[in-house]
């Protein structure tokens, strides 16, 4: 999979990309992720990308023309069309169920506003996605874009280790994960759960669903709710 990145700020992208699994899986070629610097496709001889807004407001909004020659530069290289996505506070709040969509893509641009956001124009014109980390907002898009890259990255084969590095993760398969510990067997009187110790396979994974089931259930109640009425359908439609 190609991921591409289109900010006003590649090094603060790269920055994270070169760094741990991701950069791992980057260098081993598993996974191939891009930065490309908008300012560079201005047509502005002070390299300027921003103006102030039409209607007045404080803060600047970025122009169209140097996203949009950005964007169709990106867009050459690519064989097949890659879905492109604005992250943008106004949309789609990011799921683990459309991390796993997106991860079955080719290819993805990630296009990250600043200051004011984009000059709407070129958001219709390229037939942009929106899509937000959480119902808050930040000075940039460039967090929100590392995230989306992270959480798609680590489903593509050859990221982690095997399918369990993430299958039994939190949001996976609508429960949270299990509580995880390691050595040493006592810390200030903590005992590691005795199951854990014995050896015995089927038991360790039996205490893990349990657990599973437990805590999110006491830590998320929504998502217990929609899991037991998951399952709930799913013997219903067995019968």
């Amino acid at each position: 999979m190609r991921i591409d990145i289109a900010t006003l700020f590649p090094e603060m992208c790269d920055s994270v990309l070169g760094t741990s699994i991701l950069g791992r899986a980057i260098r081993g070629g598993a996974v191939d992720i891009r930065t490309h610097d908008i300012r560079l496709y201005t047509e502005n001889k002070h390299c300027r990308v921003d103006d102030k807004p039409y209607g007045g407001g404080t803060g600047m909004v970025i122009q169209a023309q140097p996203v949009y020659d950005c964007v169709m530069a990106i867009l050459a290289q690519h064989r097949v069309k890659p879905r492109i996505i604005y992250m943008s506070p106004q949309g789609e709040v990011l799921t683990q169920s459309k991390v796993k969509e997106l991860s079955e893509e080719e290819g993805l641009i990630l296009l990250c506003g600043h200051y004011e956001g984009i000059d709407n124009r070129v958001l219709e014109e390229l037939e942009v996605e929106e899509l937000s980390v959480g119902d808050y907002v930040l000075t940039g898009g460039e967090l929100p874009a590392l995230i989306v890259a992270d959480a798609v990255s680590r489903l593509i084969e050859g990221v982690l280790p095997n399918e369990d590095a993430y299958s039994i993760e939190s949001h996976y398969n609508g429960l949270l994960e299990f509580p995880q510990y390691t050595r040493p067997e006592e810390w200030r009187g903590r005992k590691v759960p005795k199951t854990l110790l014995s050896g015995n396979h089927k038991n360790v994974r039996e205490w893990q669903e349990r657990a599973a089931l437990e805590i999110t259930r006491e830590k998320r109640p929504d998502m217990y709710e929609r899991y037991v009425e998951g399952k709930s359908a799913e013997k219903k439609g067995d019968k």
